[in-house]
């Protein structure tokens, strides 16, 4: 019986056009590996991300930036996620959109408000607001204070030059009460309320002042108030935590507490949740507007590390942010009503 020849190669006989055949099919299968290898690498970072948030590890500098970054990570998970299941990479897209499920469920309730306590007692209208080392123009500042009714304003970066510029707009003529500790560059703070203050520490040593007064309210309420503004962690990570930890006393050991200004933390960060956890309330997250950017704000902002923190015993009646020119941090206001 005669021998069939052998059929060879796929393409042989089909001279150059088989040649590229060939070659195309080679270069498709060695590119494969290679996508799958490119869509591994975000989704390792992703589910890295996951696992520092779900842990409450806030780590260092880089992992900090990378953990304010959650609503825009579990966004760009379902993105990949997508991608990786059109080109056919199944297990790559379902690790990495149960991924981005994980990460939603910790963001997307920030988008709605939380029922309010019924409580009848005073309000108060908080403003703080970041002068970018005294930079913030003073106008505006109490255009604002003026516009919005504000009881309470605390101001972090206060420079020396930025008090006379306030004063020189009138801010005291509206807020006469005060208790100021200006100083050079991003390390000064002041409050400034429409009611009697008296200084007390509420916080401890910091790098910048932060400074704690009680305010009397009058028929006998006292609400306490801290300008926050701990050191930021890329300057020095320790002595950021060592600082939001002294931040995390217990709501209410002398009084109603409400804590504003620049935390330098984002809800993503362990350490301001833990002050959450000590009996506190995020003005932003009660309005279901956890997810408005604050910084920074002279560019386009990205992130929200200013904040209205309140006595979870309160009611978070109000909140919204303004921008400042001169400034690149967003102002922030609440209305809190006591109990």
């Amino acid at each position: 019986m005669e021998e069939l020849p052998s059929p060879g190669p796929p393409g042989a006989g089909l001279g150059i056009l088989g040649s590229m055949v060939i070659a195309e099919q080679t270069r498709s299968r060695r590119k494969k590996p290679l996508v799958t290898a490119l869509l591994m690498v975000p989704v390792v970072l992703l589910g890295a991300l996951a696992a520092l948030r779900l842990i409450g590890f806030d780590g260092d500098w880089y992992t900090l930036v990378a953990l304010s970054l959650t609503p825009y990570a579990a966004a760009a998970g379902v993105l990949l996620g997508g991608l990786a299941l059109a080109l056919r990479r199944w297990w790559t897209g379902g690790v990495a959109l149960v991924l981005a499920i994980v990460l939603a469920v910790l963001v997307v309730p920030r988008l709605s408000a939380s029922d309010q306590r019924e409580v009848h007692g005073k309000t108060l209208r908080v403003l703080a607001s970041n002068l970018l080392y005294g930079r913030a123009d003073p106008k505006a500042v109490v255009d604002l204070v003026r516009e919005q009714r504000i009881d309470v304003l605390n101001l972090v970066e206060m420079t020396p030059g930025a008090v006379d510029g306030l004063a020189a707009a009138g801010l005291f003529e509206t807020l006469p009460y005060r208790v100021l500790h200006p100083a050079p560059g991003a390390f000064g703070s002041g409050i400034v309320s429409r009611f009697p203050l008296t200084e007390i520490n509420l916080t401890g040593d910091s790098a910048a002042k932060q400074p704690g007064a009680q305010a009397d309210l009058g028929d006998g309420v006292v609400a306490e108030i801290v300008a926050v503004h701990p050191v930021s962690p890329d300057v020095d990570t320790p002595q950021w935590e060592r600082e939001m930890k002294d931040l995390s006393r217990a709501a209410g050991e002398h009084g109603l507490r409400v804590l504003a200004g620049d935390f330098n933390a984002t809800l993503d960060h362990a350490a301001f949740r833990t002050v959450l956890s000590r009996g506190y309330n995020d003005a932003a997250e009660e309005r279901g507007e956890a997810l408005v950017p604050t910084w920074p704000a002279d560019h386009t902002p990205v992130v929200t590390i200013d904040h209205v923190v309140v006595d979870n015993r309160a009611a978070v009646r109000d909140y919204r942010v303004f921008d400042v020119p001169g400034s690149d941090h967003r102002a922030v206001f609440a209305e809190v009503r006591l109990p």
